[in-house]
C-alpha cells in the first residue's frame, strides 16, 4: 500500500470510503501541524462515535506505522519519529484550518486550531445579496439588480456573472453589464436587490471566453525595492529565485492584486515609504491592462515621461 517514503500510491486507498479518507487526512494533519491527535478530535470534528474514532486511529497507524505513536503518559496519539505527511496539505488551506478551523453549516463559527489574529474583514456581503448571484455563475444565468456606482449613482441593470474575485479589500462578481455592454467589476456591498432572471438567453459575446482581459494572463516579475537596506531578507521572505518573484494574474485582476501587495509600479521604482517592498521590474508588463491605474504609482507609457 506504502513505499518507504510514505508516499500515496494510486490504489492505496482503494478499499476506503471518501469519508474514511477525509478522516485519515485530518489525523495526518493534526500530526503534521499540531503533534497531537485523540479521540475526541475525531468525534468533535466529523460527528462520529468513540468506536469508529479508535479504528480511525488504527487504520492510520496501519497504513503509516512511522507517523504515529501512542503516549501512554498523556493517553493521546502523538506525531511518531520519522514522520512524513501522507496526504497532500494545500498552505492556504492549512492557515484557514488552524486560524479558523473547519466551520459549515452545523458548527458556523468554527474552532481556530492554534491561537492567531487575524486582520479585519472590513467588507461582508449580505448573504441573501451573494446567494442569487452565486446560483447565477454556476447555472450561467442573468442577474437583475440595482447597482450604486461612483458615475452614476443608483441604477438598474441586467449582468451575466461568472466568476467571484477577492482584491484583498473587497469581494466582487466579474460580469458582462447590459447596460455599457461590456465586462465589468460588480461590488457585492454595492448591490441591492439581486434576483436571477429566468429565462433569459446568454449571448456568446456576453460569457466569460469573450472577456479579453479575463482570459489574458500577464506575467509579471516582482523584485526588491531598491529603497529597502535588505533585499536578501526581502527576497526570503516571498520566496524569490536569483532575486526574482515571478507570478502570473489575469489581467483582469493585475491592478487590485498589485495594490493589494502595495507593489512600487512606477517608471523608476521613486516610491518611497517601509510598505513599499517590492517593485515591479518592468512596468512594461502591465501595457494594455486596463485596471493598471489601482497599481502603486503606475503610469501608462504615453504618460511616464509627462512632467507633473
Amino acid at each position: 500500500m506504502k513505499n518507504s517514503k510514505n508516499e500515496l500510491q494510486p490504489d492505496a486507498f482503494s478499499e476506503l470510503t471518501q469519508k474514511q479518507i477525509e478522516r485519515l487526512s485530518y489525523i495526518d494533519l493534526r500530526l503534521y501541524f499540531l503533534g497531537d491527535i485523540g479521540r475526541q478530535n475525531l468525534m468533535k470534528r466529523f460527528g462520529i462515535a468513540p468506536a469508529m474514532a479508535t479504528r480511525d486511529l488504527g487504520l492510520y497507524r496501519e497504513y503509516f506505522p512511522g507517523n504515529i505513536n501512542f503516549d501512554g503518559r498523556e493517553k493521546t496519539y502523538v506525531t511518531g519519529p520519522s514522520f512524513k505527511p501522507s496526504f497532500p496539505h494545500i498552505p492556504e488551506r492549512v492557515l484557514t484550518a488552524l486560524s479558523q478551523g473547519f466551520g459549515d453549516g452545523a458548527n458556523p463559527a468554527g474552532e481556530a486550531l492554534i491561537r492567531c489574529e487575524l486582520p479585519t474583514a472590513l467588507n461582508k456581503p449580505d448573504l441573501d445579496v451573494l446567494a442569487p448571484v452565486t446560483r447565477a455563475i454556476h447555472r450561467r444565468q442573468v442577474i437583475a439588480l440595482s447597482y450604486h456606482s461612483h458615475s452614476s449613482g443608483l441604477s438598474q441593470r441586467e449582468i451575466v456573472p461568472f466568476a467571484m474575485v477577492n482584491d484583498g479589500l473587497r469581494w466582487h462578481a466579474r460580469a458582462f453589464d447590459r447596460k455599457s455592454g461590456e465586462f465589468r467589476d460588480f461590488v457585492f456591498t454595492r448591490m441591492e436587490g439581486t434576483e436571477v432572471v429566468e429565462k433569459s438567453e446568454i449571448e456568446r459575446h456576453e460569457t466569460m471566453q469573450a472577456d479579453d482581459q479575463w482570459n489574458r494572463i500577464v506575467d509579471i516579475d516582482l523584485i526588491p525595492h531598491p529603497a529597502q537596506k535588505s533585499p536578501d531578507i526581502i527576497e526570503r521572505d516571498f520566496g524569490m529565485t536569483n532575486g526574482v518573484k515571478h507570478v502570473r494574474v489575469r489581467a483582469a485582476n493585475a491592478g487590485y492584486i498589485l495594490r493589494h501587495w502595495q507593489v512600487d509600479c512606477s517608471p523608476d521604482h521613486s516610491l518611497t515609504g517601509p510598505e513599499y517592498m517590492l517593485c515591479l521590474k518592468d512596468p512594461l508588463a502591465l501595457y494594455g491592462v486596463k485596471n493598471a491605474f489601482l497599481a502603486p504609482g503606475y503610469q501608462s507609457p504615453s504618460d511616464a515621461g509627462t512632467t507633473k
